[in-house]
């Protein structure tokens, strides 16, 4: 047996950001071509070693002249100059304009010996002067008018670009102008990002769900995120429970590495073997961190090369990096944060939270009726990988804040600097025929989190529709009428029917013929959430049939063998039947057919698409509103057991 690692003095969230910056991940200034220069950081001061332009040049297309030749000239009284020649851009001149003298001169033309100003050809007639060809000059110049001279633009010796300048198409521009081909640059840090965990498979390999295999998420995370900080992310081989192998990652990494990130492996396990290899190999500065989600996070240094260790939940991981690691790999890499990566948000629900340590809550946002920023917690578990999409940022709440009211202001920090609010925001049933739906439309989010969390959210204003399914006369998770506007708290928009039942293997092999063979035969069964509709329209047929019976309805789910066993999406049951791991599940027609198996009909149910009725206005809405009108017909003709 191994000893835990227990977390006994979590160190406060400012020790962690001063653990990280005691670290060196800089590396070395290097030269780059201006074609890779892009979005590169300067890393010393650049002097102009030539003037630009290197000579007087025409600003316009006109007649090179002496200026004293134009003086008093005017629309009635023009000065008359002879034409002696021309001056083309790319071309050395072969002229020189003397007293009287005129050339014709071309935009960015080197100025002819002997003249000093460039008249427009707008303002200027080509005459014959005594046989010769000449020129009416119809205004008046100043020496100087319409050139630039020579070093105008930058002149030889002149500071061009201070070392930190973030290089943009504007400094490349100058940079060229300069002549300069090579510039030396901020090295990148390099980052080795290692997923630990014998559960572990890379994305397009077999996986297997009896082992209790999963796909390797934190790997691709954080190598995006790492680029988005500045760093160049090299991704390794995971890492499994194993302590040799560990080590021998580890020290690969870091010997080629400027910063070492982990995922996972970290919390106080006696399987947990990674603290051991630093302490071991180099030096652990910091392991646990009082914050949530992420307490279990590790800082430290290998001999070569700098070690963070972040949590194995990829919601975790990524709040962790963003807050603590994105910072110092920034300023390593001379970048400044990004000026979009906080946005100011008012909540838009109550919030409590009363855990003694700082809070990192993953946060979704969502525009009002005003065009206003709210923000909505997103807690569905750290180990929940959609929230990596369902949230866009994270607030910080101080660990003496028990409770964020609503309409509280708060500040967001961004996952991305390329997070948009979405146009759209709706909470509630899974649904196929809203899948199609939200697919014509411009950026929604959908939040399927069942009929009842629908209806609750949008009592608390949340989002700008819902979708909710169930017997509304029943009392379940649909409404309690069929008004415009009810105790929902919504504007009904649409709404349609959808056949729902028994799903069942291809060709029916138990011969089931309805819900009675659930309670009375041995069949196992695979049912959904407790906040689907779906669910709470099989109970009320279960009541039902109790009442015929005349028992309850507790007797009849306690016969049957799987009612409390529940899975989260409409086609899951259906998978689980296809998979064999379950004799029926409950679904609907359009999912059993979609993949090919039986299906025992148990009756309609009617699903209805409620709007915030403060949100009628919003443009989301609208696009919502014209799309339902537009496509929602054609919609349901193409899904079997589905119908206006």
């Amino acid at each position: 047996m191994t000893d835990r690692k227990e977390f006994r003095d979590l160190a406060e969230p400012e020790e962690a950001h001063e653990a990280i910056a005691s670290l060196d991940l800089s590396a070395d200034p290097e030269y780059v071509s201006l074609t890779e220069a892009r979005g590169r950081v300067l890393a010393e001061r650049l002097d102009a070693d030539r003037d630009v332009p290197g000579f007087d040049r025409a600003s316009m297309d006109g007649f090179a002249v002496q200026a004293r030749d134009t003086f008093g000239a005017n629309e009635a009284d023009p000065a008359v100059l002879d034409l002696v020649g021309e001056v083309h851009a790319g071309t050395e001149p072969d002229v020189e304009v003397g007293e009287g003298e005129a050339v014709e001169i071309s935009t960015g033309a080197v100025m002819p010996p002997g003249a000093d100003a460039v008249v427009m050809v707008e303002r200027t007639d080509y005459v014959e002067r005594e046989g010769t060809d000449g020129v009416e000059v119809r205004t008046a110049l100043t020496p100087g008018e319409h050139t630039m001279l020579a070093g105008a633009d930058i002149a030889a010796g002149q500071r061009a670009l201070g070392p930190g300048t973030r290089l943009t198409a504007r400094e490349i521009g100058l940079l060229s102008a300069l002549g300069v081909d090579e510039v030396p640059v901020r090295g990148t840090p390099t980052v080795g990002i290692i997923s630990t965990g014998d559960e572990l498979v890379r994305p397009g390999n077999p996986l297997s769900d009896e082992s209790g295999q999963i796909y390797d998420v934190n790997s691709y995370t954080t190598a995006a995120a790492v680029a988005e900080a500045g760093g160049d992310p090299v991704l390794y081989p995971h890492a499994g429970d194993d302590y040799e192998e560990m080590e021998r990652l580890l020290l690969e990494a870091s010997e080629e590495c400027d910063l070492v990130l982990s995922s996972g492996s970290t919390s106080a396990s006696a399987v947990d073997v990674i603290y051991r290899v630093i302490e071991s190999r180099g030096e652990l500065l910091l392991h646990g961190v009082a914050v949530k989600p992420g307490k279990p996070m590790l800082v430290g240094r290998f001999p070569d090369s700098a070690y963070v260790g972040l949590p194995g939940y990829p919601v975790s991981a990524l709040t962790i990096f963003q807050t603590f690691v994105a910072p110092a790999i920034r300023d390593a890499a001379g970048l400044p944060e990004p000026a979009t990566a906080t946005v100011e948000a008012r909540m838009a629900a109550e919030e409590r939270y009363d855990e003694g340590r700082m809070r990192l809550m993953p946060t979704g946002l969502v525009e009002d009726e005003h065009g206003r920023t709210l923000a909505y917690p997103v807690d569905k578990g750290s180990g929940a990988t959609t929230s990596l999409v369902e949230a866009d940022g994270v607030v910080t709440v101080p660990p003496n804040t028990a409770y964020l009211g609503e309409g509280e202001e708060v500040s967001v920090r961004l996952f991305s600097p390329d997070v948009r609010t979405p146009s759209v925001l709706g909470v509630g049933e899974d649904d196929p025929a809203l899948s199609r739906l939200l697919d014509s439309l411009d950026s929604p989010r959908y939040l399927p989190f069942g009929s009842r969390e629908g209806l609750r959210r949008l009592r608390n204003g949340v989002p700008d529709f819902a979708v909710v399914s169930g017997d509304a006369e029943r009392g379940s998770a649909g409404t309690a009428n069929d008004s415009a506007s009810d105790a929902s708290g919504g504007t009904e928009l649409a709404s349609y029917h959808r056949e729902w039942g028994l799903v069942v293997p291809s060709g029916n092999p138990e011969d089931i013929d309805g819900l009675a063979d659930l309670v009375d035969r041995d069949l196992r069964f695979i049912n959904r959430g407790t906040d689907s509709g779906l669910r709470t329209t099989l109970g009320n047929a279960v009541a039902d049939l109790a009442d015929d019976r005349d028992t309850t309805r507790h007797e009849l789910v306690e016969s049957i063998d799987g009612f409390e066993l529940t899975v989260k999406a409409h086609e899951s049951p259906a998978r689980k039947v296809a998979a064999g791991a379950a004799d029926v599940g409950l679904g609907l027609r359009s999912t059993a057919e979609k993949l090919g198996l039986g299906f025992v009909p148990l009756g309609e149910e009617r699903v209805r698409i409620l709007v915030n009725p403060n949100r009628e206005e919003k443009e989301g809405v609208a696009e919502l509103a014209s799309t339902v009108d537009s496509t929602l017909v054609g919609v349901l003709e193409r899904l079997p057991g589905v119908h206006p």
